[in-house]
């Protein structure tokens, strides 16, 4: 593994993840972050400081479970990996308008999309640690914030599956038109990665490519506490 975390990102082969994304709707990342970073973050979950607001999924009738939404500046390692994921998957989603007879519209620095985010009011930053404690779940849904979004994000397994927590699989769901809905359950290793879309995805049918809907959770957490971080491109209103 490379030393630093910007190292092992630039160390990702975008042409090799794109194949998984469109066969599949998703790909997995190695572990980027190891386990030091990934106790790091866990441990700062209780430093207030970090964060702009903090969910009670309950409240809201989204699940059951807690999340904290980063403020600026982000901590490095989320700005890191935000800012080190972006021009890989922005080459990607391009290519993905390219199949629907689109023009590209992503520029090539997450900087710019930034700017392009806050022009339209979108201001407030989206990574955000995710909490689950026994019982805890996340319903389906997506994450969109505003009129701008991106078409890609990111989650990251924290600690570690059938040692920390049992249960709380990875979902991710997809609906094609006039068809039934189809299921993926995903688990993660500590510090590995998982991309996929945030409300759509190209597919090929018989009269070209056309969008398919996708909506992702966490299944039922039976024991333990499981912790993720989710890296969303886009800001929010």
């Amino acid at each position: 593994m490379a030393d630093n975390l910007p190292q092992r990102i630039a160390m990702l082969d975008f042409d090799a993840i794109q194949p998984s994304l469109n066969e599949h709707g998703f790909a997995r990342l190695p572990a980027l972050l190891n386990q030091t970073e990934c106790q790091e973050i866990i441990e700062a979950y209780g430093n207030e400081e970090l964060y702009r607001s903090t969910i009670n999924m309950a409240r809201y009738r989204f699940g059951v479970g807690e999340y904290k939404y980063y403020q600026a500046p982000l901590p490095a390692c989320v700005q890191q990996l935000r800012e080190g994921l972006y021009p890989g998957l922005a080459e990607i989603a391009n290519r993905w308008l390219g199949l629907l007879g689109q023009s590209a519209v992503y520029p090539p620095y997450l900087s710019e999309f930034l700017a392009r985010c806050h022009a339209a009011g979108q201001e407030r930053p989206t990574p955000l640690l995710l909490k689950y404690e026994e019982g805890g779940y996340n319903c389906l849904h997506q994450d969109l914030y505003g009129d701008v979004y991106f078409p890609f994000q990111a989650v990251f397994a924290l600690n570690e599956k059938e040692r920390d927590f049992t249960g709380g699989e990875f979902l991710l769901v997809e609906q094609r038109p006039r068809t039934q809905s189809r299921g993926h359950v995903i688990t993660l290793r500590q510090g590995e990665g998982l991309i996929f879309p945030t409300q759509h995805r190209p597919v090929p049918g018989s009269r070209g490519y056309y969008r398919t809907t996708l909506r992702h959770g966490i299944s039922t957490v039976t024991a333990g506490t499981r912790y993720s971080l989710g890296i969303i491109f886009h800001d929010a209103t």
